[in-house]
């Protein structure tokens, strides 16, 4: 059920004049780890009116994904000092509920934080943990030593086949995931089983957040779950000889989470038709990138030049086409720009991807595999210091907007 009275009166102070919305960034953007970025809580009471309303629908759009949307809503409100509720967060897994044809199916998830929980409340029936199935086919974890689980003195109930995975974020321990991934693909779902040198068709894998790294309260960025993927992309085709497809890649910046948050942000507009998105990120192979691949995609959308099958194909790779949501999303916007800020993964001091050359740009693409590098789509529209200049930034060109009609 969405919170109707909450977010009307969220929005209460929305004129129809201003037809903006604004998809915020977490890490990076707004924090660096738990603590708040300091430009965070000026740049929010400067989008709130007297009565602590907002100015413009908004909808925080991160690729975490280990916690549930609700707890993501009271980290924010205690942080920021704003009323956040949680159909205003759009989690990397959030569009998995979308996702409907898979919700029957038995699934193995991985990550961490309450990924079982998780996948229960996105509607995913028939969930097995990695740690559950390391239960229960004990001889499979054998690289620590000294965490070799013991034989259980009574047989546990037989695990259903797995029939999908999903990544839902970086795991703690990645040899123990890696191994026990790779042993259900090459076993068709029967881990417990020899691998099959034949495996007629690979299991889907739904994966969820492809950022390579992100930004917490360390000098440089750490590893982030694209890194995993990167790993398990490896691993799988040295042993097979063939690379791991993917289902569906979610989270920034597929543009199934940008039309979810779309979504969003109307409902918060009372379903009226939003005219500028702006998309506020720290991290151009994500955040910029899938901002710009949506402003694309919502420019040949209103021109009637091609589907979204086409242009997803053409934006990030043909693997993430095939996985579509029963219910049709709407884009209406008439745009979505970018702005970057410096406080998070982009680093100021490095040239952007525009100045340097192809070669340079070819190596140290950190963009997923399945991302086809194009140059337009990783130059942002702006780029400022920190959030407070984005949001200064918006308000300048809403007011301008304004003053024209």
């Amino acid at each position: 059920m969405w919170c109707r009275g909450f977010l009307q009166q969220t929005v209460r102070s929305i004129s129809t004049s201003r037809q903006a919305g604004v998809l915020f960034d977490v890490d990076g953007v707004l924090l660096r780890g738990g603590s708040l970025i300091p430009a965070a809580r000026r740049a929010f009471r400067k989008l709130l009116d007297r009565n602590n309303n907002f100015l413009f629908p908004v909808v925080f759009v991160t690729n975490a994904g280990s916690c549930q949307r609700h707890h993501k809503a009271q980290q924010l409100s205690h942080l920021l000092e704003v009323q956040i509720a949680p159909e205003q967060v759009v989690l990397s897994h959030s569009p998995l509920q979308m996702l409907k044809a898979f919700h029957d199916k038995c699934v193995l998830v991985s990550g961490q934080g309450p990924v079982t929980d998780i996948a229960n409340t996105l509607g995913f029936r028939k969930v097995v943990s990695v740690e559950q199935l390391r239960e229960h086919y004990p001889l499979l974890d054998m690289v620590d030593h000294n965490r070799r689980p013991k034989l259980p003195s009574s047989p546990l109930q037989t695990l259903p086949k797995i029939e999908a995975i999903i990544l839902f974020g970086e795991p703690i321990r990645w040899e123990t995931n890696l191994q026990l991934l790779i042993d259900v693909l090459l076993t068709n779902g029967s881990p417990g089983s020899a691998y099959d040198p034949q495996v007629p068709a690979q299991l889907p894998v739904l994966a969820c957040n492809i950022d390579l790294m992100w930004m917490a309260e360390a000098p440089s960025p750490r590893f982030g779950h694209g890194m995993f993927l990167v790993c398990l992309e490896s691993v799988y085709r040295k042993m097979t000889g063939r690379e791991l497809q993917y289902q569906a890649l979610l989270g920034k910046p597929s543009l199934l989470t940008y039309q979810y948050a779309e979504q969003l942000l109307r409902l918060q507009n009372y379903n009226r038709k939003l005219t500028t998105i702006y998309a506020i990120g720290d991290n151009l192979m994500t955040d910029i990138y899938g901002a710009n691949l949506y402003n694309r995609y919502l420019g040949q959308q209103h021109a009637a030049v091609a589907t979204t099958t086409k242009l997803v194909a053409q934006g990030t790779g043909s693997q993430m086409t095939m996985a579509v949501p029963e219910e049709e999303l709407v884009s209406a916007a008439a745009q979505c720009r970018s702005i970057l800020v410096c406080t998070g993964v982009y680093n100021p001091r490095s040239p952007l991807p525009s100045d340097r050359s192809d070669a340079v740009t070819e190596s140290v693409f950190h963009g997923h595999r399945d991302l086809k590098l194009e140059l337009d789509l990783v130059e942002p529209n702006h780029v400022v210091e920190d959030v407070e200049a984005a949001v200064d930034i918006l308000l300048q060109q809403e007011s301008s907007v304004t003053s024209d009609l």
